[in-house]
């Protein structure tokens, strides 16, 4: 497996946010991550990039531990994490947003970026800070990808967006998906998760209570029930 979190336990000060995470994602693989609010998600994600250091567990990349790396040193072995709040810069254009985050051996270069996501290249002078909440989601992105990633992990890609904003962002990530880059999936909404995702992990209270296949998981609806309690429409 390219990812491996084993009994991974992590704080928040004196909370005890993850009690014991293990889950896995092979080479091209999309999994979701799913979970009530508070349950773990995020700071999972987190963990991963090297942004909460785990107390005790192990994370693995392509074998190598990554504890007590800095995040900037995960980011360059291929673990790319776009965060909830986006972090792009807000007074630079789009495309000095996307150069920043540019490396030379990179697969992904400024137009296979503009190819996937046409908005940018049409806003490509424009400010971040004038960006719409789907075409800053859209930078976030595009910017991880010039990164050269191996793993994208989105931590709530969709939430907010406009339905029509949602079905483009969807399909750009099946063109990612295709590419041959896995996708770990922090998300709401499961009709999303579930049009993209070969596997899903639910957390509950910071610990894995299922994991399935995407056909499982849609035939299931006692776990949706139960843990998330929402429905796929």
């Amino acid at each position: 497996m390219m990812l491996e979190l084993d009994a991974v336990h992590g704080y928040y000060g004196k909370s005890h946010v993850l009690q014991g995470v293990s889950m896995t994602i092979g080479e091209g693989e999309t999994v979701t991550l799913l979970g009530r609010n508070g349950a773990g998600k995020s700071t999972t994600l987190k963990a991963i990039a090297g942004v909460v250091a785990p107390r005790q567990g192990r994370v693995s990349f392509d074998g190598a531990a990554l504890a007590g790396l800095a995040p900037h040193r995960i980011a360059a072995r291929g673990v790319c994490f776009v965060p909830e709040h986006r972090g792009i810069f807000r007074l630079l254009t789009v495309e000095e947003n996307l150069r920043l985050g540019a490396r030379r051996d990179s697969p992904w270069q400024l137009e296979d970026i503009y190819r996937i996501f046409p908005r940018l290249k049409e806003r490509r002078r424009n400010g971040g800070a004038q960006l719409s909440g789907g075409e800053q989601q859209m930078l976030a992105i595009g910017r991880a990808l010039m990164n050269r990633p191996r793993l994208l992990m989105l931590d709530e890609p969709v939430e907010g967006l406009a339905p029509v904003i949602v079905e483009e962002i969807v399909a750009q990530l099946k063109l990612i998906k295709a590419a041959g880059v896995a996708i770990l999936l922090v998300e709401q909404n499961l009709e999303v998760c579930t049009q993209l995702a070969d596997r899903h992990y639910v957390i509950e209270q910071g610990a894995i209570v299922y994991q399935g296949g995407n056909a499982a998981f849609l035939a299931d609806q006692s776990v949706r029930d139960r843990y998330l309690g929402v429905g796929v429409a």
